[in-house]
């Protein structure tokens, strides 16, 4: 949408025509189209779909870190996509700090490998609050040790792990972390000519706020660029059926592990009796050996059962399901 004209514009436009100071074939001349020169050495392989394609998946991919790092980190995370833009792999690994966490990400099954710079900030925010610390961050930038490297590897392939999801609607990916690098000159992994596309997000670890930059080689997404659209992305988005997400829901709660209590019976007794007790004796019960027991799932009454065993264990059967409210 063109620039709106405020009246005062349009009169003074009106002023300049007809004193002459503004001739017409002028205005014509000035609104004919004009022609943009294409740069071969950067040429445009990435349109502003596939960008916005990716900026959809990271927007994902950030919630999915903001769910999953607090885990790990004890700490609030908040991640959002700062931009996303196209330019040589050069000027991107002219741009790096030295020392500089990146991350040499294999991103199988395609071809090629992708980088992740983690802000030097953020990372010495998580090593401190891995070892114990408040997570804050150094005041004067130095190199990593091997043991700090080794914990900063660990989040890292979290992270990894993560990406999984997001990509899931354009391709099943397995991306696996190769190695390391603290010197920009040894990630070497395309040519420097080479167009990326580079996707930045905002982390904001407690009160520590960092960038997360993904480059992605044109080389390693050149067989699935044609997916690289939101119409293919949302073409591919499988909807499950209720009936789907509630089997998916019943199996996830299958494998959880609740504590069950049975509980044989109650009695009083005084400190002293209670301090005195030894082996051999015996305390009664306000119940009989015939009644039934209730069962406790966590804190709630969940059955009735009769004591008895089983293989040489004490067991219980269950006589009666005690259903909510009763």
């Amino acid at each position: 949408m063109g620039d709106v004209l405020s009246q005062n514009e349009i009169d003074n436009l009106l002023a300049a025509l007809s004193t002459g100071e503004l001739d017409m074939d002028q205005i014509q001349e000035s609104n004919e189209k004009q022609i943009k020169n294409y740069d071969f050495n950067r040429p445009a392989k990435f349109s502003k779909e596939h960008l916005r394609t990716l900026e959809i998946i990271f927007e994902h991919y950030g919630r999915l870190l903001s769910t999953n790092l607090p885990v790990y980190l004890r700490k609030n995370v908040q991640v959002s996509v700062a931009s996303s833009e196209t330019v040589t792999f050069s000027e991107f690994t002219n741009a790096l700090a030295n020392p500089v966490i990146l991350g040499i990400v294999n991103f199988q099954p395609l071809q090629g490998n992708i980088i992740i710079e983690l802000g030097t900030n953020l990372g010495y925010a998580m090593i401190d609050r891995m070892l114990g610390g408040q997570g804050n961050p150094l005041e004067k930038t130095r190199e990593f040790s091997e043991i700090e490297m080794t914990i900063i590897e660990r989040v890292l392939v979290i992270c990894m792990q993560l990406l999984r999801e997001p990509w899931k609607n354009v391709l099943d990916i397995n991306p696996m972390l190769n190695r390391l690098e603290t010197n920009p000159q040894f990630a070497q992994i395309i040519a420097p000519n080479d167009m990326i596309a580079i996707v930045t997000l905002n982390l904001k670890i407690g009160d520590v706020e960092g960038m997360m930059t993904v480059c992605l080689p044109f080389f390693t997404l050149e067989d699935i660029m044609d997916r690289l659209n939101t119409k293919y992305w949302y073409a591919n988005m499988q909807e499950k059926q209720d009936e789907d997400y509630e089997e998916h829901i019943e199996s996830l709660l299958k494998r959880v592990d609740v504590p069950l209590k049975a509980v044989l019976g109650n009695s009083t007794i005084s400190v002293s009796d209670f301090a005195g007790l030894q082996v051999g004796d015996v305390i009664r019960l306000n119940t009989r050996v015939d009644e039934e027991l209730t069962v406790y799932v966590g804190n709630i009454k969940k059955f009735t059962a009769l004591p008895g065993t089983s293989k040489d264990q004490y067991a219980v059967r269950v006589t009666t399901v005690l259903r909510e409210g009763e």
